[in-house]
């Protein structure tokens, strides 16, 4: 059997003519002539192969074969229904889906405290699941639909079919232990640079934004070593002379965690990190995935306030 050759629209004919037993209140309810109803009813018959409904002194009625047909036409124009409530949009909050987020975990210790209750009241049948971007925008993913968001501080060169939103602009502090000796007097470059330091690198590379601030300045720091997480780092200084230049929310976090700590302005003009959300085009209109960013972003405009 060729699918093709069948109208399938008859099959909603068939399930209000069965409801209705009456052409004429049928025709009403779909909108037709009489003589458009008559067409399609011909139409309908000559697809199954019987009369489906004949004539009575009230109306229509049933043939055996039309009581026999219409459980299975009320349950397949109860899925298409479903099927197209679907594509309109309508009901996704209760769909159930994968959501893949590739970020850091510096992003998710961040953001999911305050989205994940949303997600489990408003969307029950979501699932979240993270990724580590390790440094590079996950273009192969987003294309392929394997990443539905990218969240991150150091994504540039977006392709066009790519968009893309602010969610934070943060800038740069100086995590120490409370007890550290060099910083007696305060953190000042010379104390800045004669400490060993601390740093977050995703790819390998130890020359960063601080490193390039310093070399414009004639001077340089010791990196001991460079972590590929931005939170571990914030436990590995207390009790030490090392420092760790970090996001100031991070820093902040962390001294609020552990009281041997101490946050210090840093004592170089770096410019500031604006974290980006990043999607691609395919998912641009998609109403469950509309949502998610948007909850992500009013979710990252309550837990830190936008850099000066």
């Amino acid at each position: 059997m060729n699918i093709g050759n069948k109208d399938l629209n008859l099959l909603h004919l068939f399930q209000v003519l069965y409801e209705e037993r009456s052409a004429s209140r049928a025709a009403q309810r779909l909108a037709l002539s009489q003589p458009a109803l008559s067409h399609k009813l011909n139409k309908l018959r000559h697809q199954f192969g019987d009369p489906l409904f004949v004539r009575a002194p009230r109306g229509l009625t049933p043939t055996p074969r039309a009581h026999e047909l219409a459980p299975q036409v009320q349950q397949l124009i109860g899925h298409l229904q479903d099927f197209f409530s679907r594509c309109d949009g309508e009901h996704f909050l209760e769909r159930p889906v994968q959501l893949h987020l590739y970020s850091t975990d510096y992003l998710e210790q961040t953001l999911l405290p305050g989205l994940l209750p949303i997600l489990r009241d408003q969307a029950p049948n979501l699932t979240l699941v993270t990724h580590n971007t390790r440094g590079d925008l996950p273009r192969e993913a987003l294309e392929k639909g394997t990443c539905d968001l990218a969240i991150a501080g150091f994504y540039s060169d977006l392709p066009d079919t790519f968009h893309q939103q602010r969610l934070l602009c943060e800038d740069f502090a100086v995590l120490a232990a409370a007890d550290n000796p060099r910083l007696v007097d305060g953190l000042t470059l010379e104390a800045f640079v004669a400490c060993d330091h601390l740093l977050t690198t995703l790819t390998g590379d130890l020359d960063g934004r601080v490193d390039q601030a310093l070399r414009a300045l004639g001077r340089q720091r010791r990196v001991v070593a460079g972590l590929s997480s931005f939170i571990a780092p914030t436990r590995l200084v207390r009790g030490t002379d090392l420092l760790l230049t970090c996001l100031r929310s991070l820093a902040m976090e962390a001294v609020e965690r552990d009281p041997g700590l101490r946050l210090h302005a840093l004592p170089l003009v770096l410019p500031h990190v604006e974290v980006m959300q990043i999607w691609h085009a395919r998912t641009h209109a998609d109403p469950m995935r509309r949502w998610f960013r948007q909850q992500v972003w009013e979710v990252a405009q309550r837990v830190i306030a936008p850099a000066g």
